[in-house]
C-alpha cells in the first residue's frame, strides 16, 4: 500500500493555509486570489502542479504571487520560500504513523507517495521516521511525474514489485485516488484513521493487497 503524505499524515491543506495566512497575517481570500490567478498562468487549477513537478522553482513562483498581492490587494510578502512557515508546528497524524507500523509488521509493503516541492523534502522528513516506515518513497519532483498522472501508479507498481491490481493508495484528494482506481488499483479516500483502516481491513485479510 501507498499512503500520501501532506493531508494523511498531516493535517487538510485548507488547515495548513489557514495556519499560515494568520502567522503572516495576511486575507486568506486574497492569497487564494492570487495563488490562483498564478496557478491558472501554468494551464492548471491545481496550486501545487508547478512546484511539486516542478514547473518553476518555490522562488519564482512565490514572486509571482507577490506580484499579484500588491497590485491586486495593495500587500507583500517578500518571501522566498514557504517551507519555514509552512512546516513550523506542523502536526503528524500520529494515529496513522502507528497504522503504518502495523502494517509493516503483518509484513505488508509500504510506500510513501507525494507530490512533493523540492525545497520542502528536508522539512518532512523530520516529521515522520522515514526509514523506519517505508519500504519506498516516491516523490514527484524527484520522478517528473506526479498524481494523478497514470505514470505515476506504473512506476509506484513498478517499485513495490506487484501487480496494480495488488496495490492501494491511500489519499485525501479524490482526484487522486480517481486515478488511482483507473490505473487498476484499489483507492480508499482518507478522512480519518479509524475510517482509513475500517475500509481498508477487509482487503488486507482477503490478501487482495501484496
Amino acid at each position: 500500500m501507498w499512503t500520501d503524505f501532506g493531508g494523511v499524515l498531516t493535517p487538510p491543506l485548507s488547515h495548513t493555509m489557514s495556519k499560515f495566512c494568520t502567522t503572516m497575517k495576511l486575507d486568506p481570500a486574497a492569497v487564494m486570489d492570487a495563488v490562483g490567478k498564478v496557478t491558472r498562468t501554468y494551464g492548471t487549477t491545481d496550486m501545487m502542479e508547478p512546484l511539486d513537478t516542478p514547473l518553476v522553482t518555490e522562488a519564482e513562483w512565490l514572486a509571482q504571487v507577490d506580484v499579484v498581492l500588491r497590485e491586486d490587494h495593495g500587500v507583500s510578502t517578500h518571501l522566498t520560500t514557504l517551507a519555514d512557515i509552512w512546516f513550523d508546528g506542523r502536526e503528524t497524524n500520529h494515529e496513522w504513523v502507528r497504522a503504518l507500523r502495523g502494517f509493516s509488521a503483518a509484513g505488508l509493503f509500504v510506500g510513501l507517495m507525494s507530490n512533493m516541492v523540492p525545497t520542502w523534502d528536508a522539512h518532512w522528513r523530520r516529521m515522520v521516521p522515514v526509514s523506519e516506515l517505508f519500504d519506498d518513497v516516491l516523490l514527484s519532483f524527484e520522478v517528473g511525474c506526479r498524481k494523478p498522472d497514470p505514470a505515476m501508479f506504473q512506476l509506484a507498481a513498478q517499485r513495490a514489485g506487484v501487480p496494480a491490481g495488488e496495490c492501494l493508495l491511500v489519499d485525501d484528494l479524490e482526484h487522486n485516488c480517481a486515478g488511482a482506481r483507473e490505473a487498476g488499483w484499489h483507492a480508499v479516500l482518507f478522512d480519518d484513521a479509524a475510517g482509513a483502516l475500517a475500509e481498508m481491513t477487509p482487503l488486507i485479510t482477503t490478501r487482495e493487497l501484496a
